[in-house]
């Protein structure tokens, strides 16, 4: 029989052996199965039911006697998917609802009975600190604060440079207030009015970021999306200006509920006024600058709880790409030599752009197993939509332009034309440079390691040269000489191969 808990934290340190969380919150269940405890968690299944445990408990303080029904009915096969994927850690937890309803205990013994695995209820406290987690996960270094809006409750919680701190729940969520202002919006503004109590420390984060995490504000920023015909409809990192978040919440609030939104499911739909008259409240209270929305949040901080320290540290991005290398490109350039092989074009990039570079370089044989006249294009749009975290829109738009021009790409092709007009030309142009500089480098060695290695960029006042050491006299052609031309027409410089002697 499957087990929840025990072995999480010797999962943990090796990595070994798919993990899955099952989330049992107050509109619906979900089930997310990832290939391995890492810092760049994949999935492998991903599986909701609207249930609507939380369905009229502010009215009768219990369970939702129908949601109860449903939630039974659907945690077998949820466990059964468990056993069929070997998971090696099960974490299975419920949150408000459960955690306030009367008979929310005798629910839990039931899970347990039927199941035979642990359904652990989460203090509020925990709550907001795994949300966090979640958060910190997804954006290293976050600061400012988080909010994680459920169909019941929101937790807050004040966050600097990248460690939770000062934490609050509210007993505010789209579900509740439904219930409570009988799906009336402008009573349910008159009780959140009322109702939303904010912390002290909130007016601490004047002026920061404001993380926004949860189904319910998701769908706010898709609707945002929908609305202003974004191109790369990507909810992680997601940002607007608070200005901008505020004229969302307006609109939102007055949304027909029986409308559509592209990538919003009717459900959801019905749910979206009422989450956006709470952004609209966090944004009066809180005063931010600006809000980021979190595809991370309670499940990821969970499996980010569970990593030790060492592994917490390590860059999500780069961990995702370096997942990715391993998947798809078990053959070639290591990722990590390139890295260096391309350094001497970009003396004195800042850090950032530097990470960016090493993300491209472990990237740089993505569409190695397509066919050669789509390569490009497929290379543009996994770049573009990598499942990774710890990176923003503009940087997306730069791996996929490089990966774009890697690939022969002409980067003023109307495939690109929406993302090229979102970055900047000193953007476009490092992405065509580094693009062509991977193409010359796996050109050059044919893909082999050791032939790499066997060759050097030198970037002068005057020239750009490729030297050949000894051993690599016979790599010069005519194919190379094409290649190195146009990226040295890029920096300005003569093209030159050089034979260097031993």
């Amino acid at each position: 029989m499957l087990r929840a808990v025990p072995s999480r934290r010797s999962a943990a340190a090796t990595g070994e052996g798919p993990v899955a969380v099952i989330d049992v919150g107050s509109n619906s269940i979900r089930l997310v199965v990832y290939e391995r405890l890492s810092r760049a968690p994949a999935v492998l299944h991903n599986e909701k039911v609207t249930c609507g445990l939380g369905r009229r408990l502010a009215r009768t303080g219990r369970l939702d006697p129908a949601g109860v029904a449903c939630a039974l009915a659907n945690l077998p096969r949820f466990l059964a998917l468990c056993r069929g994927l070997d998971v090696a850690c099960l974490e299975m937890f419920a949150t408000a609802a459960v955690r306030e309803a009367a008979d929310g205990g005798d629910f839990a013994a039931e899970v347990g009975k039927r199941l035979g695995v642990d359904l652990r209820v989460l203090s509020a406290d925990q709550e907001a600190r795994l949300s966090a987690l979640g958060v910190i996960a997804g954006n290293p270094g976050a600061d400012g604060f988080m909010g994680d809006l459920g169909g019941g409750s929101l937790e807050l919680v004040a966050m600097k440079a990248g460690e939770p701190g000062a934490a609050a729940t509210l007993p505010l969520g789209p579900l509740q207030l439904i219930e409570v202002s009988g799906n009336d919006v402008e009573e349910a503004a008159r009780i959140v009015k009322r109702r939303f109590e904010a912390p002290d420390w909130l007016a601490a984060a004047k002026g920061g970021t404001f993380y926004a995490v949860g189904g319910a504000w998701r769908a706010l920023a898709k609707f945002h999306m929908a609305r202003t015909n974004y191109p790369v409809p990507v909810i992680h990192n997601y940002e607007l200006e608070a200005r901008e978040a505020r004229e969302l919440a307006g609109a939102a609030a007055r949304l027909d509920p029986e409308g559509k939104v592209a990538g919003v499911t009717r459900a959801r739909l019905r749910m979206l006024p009422f989450a956006a008259l709470l952004m609209k409240r966090v944004l009066a209270e809180a005063e931010p600058a600006r809000v980021v929305f979190s595809a991370f949040g309670l499940r990821e901080g969970q499996l980010y709880d569970l990593l030790p320290a060492a592994r917490r540290r390590e860059d999500p991005l780069i961990a995702a790409c370096r997942d990715l290398a391993r998947r798809e490109s078990a053959l070639g350039l290591d990722g990590e030599a390139l890295f260096g092989w391309t350094a001497p074009l970009f003396s004195g990039e800042a850090d950032e752009d530097k990470r960016l570079r090493l993300a491209a370089c472990l990237l740089y044989d993505i569409a190695r197993r397509d066919h050669p006249d789509v390569r490009a294009a497929q290379a543009f749009a996994r770049a573009l939509f990598i499942p990774a975290v710890g990176i923003d829109h503009h940087a997306r738009m730069f791996l996929a332009l490089a990966l774009f021009a890697r690939y022969k790409g002409d980067i003023q092709s109307p495939l690109t034309r929406a993302v090229r007009g979102l970055a900047t030309g000193g953007e476009r142009e490092r992405a065509v440079l580094l693009g062509r500089a991977l193409r010359l480098g796996h050109t050059v060695a044919g893909g082999a390691p050791e032939l790499l290695a066997k060759t050097r960029l030198r970037l002068s006042r005057t020239t750009l040269a490729l030297e050949l050491l000894p051993g690599a006299e016979r790599l010069e052609g005519e194919v190379v000489a094409k290649m190195l031309a146009p990226l040295a027409e890029i920096l300005g410089r003569r093209p030159e191969v050089a034979r260097r002697a031993g």
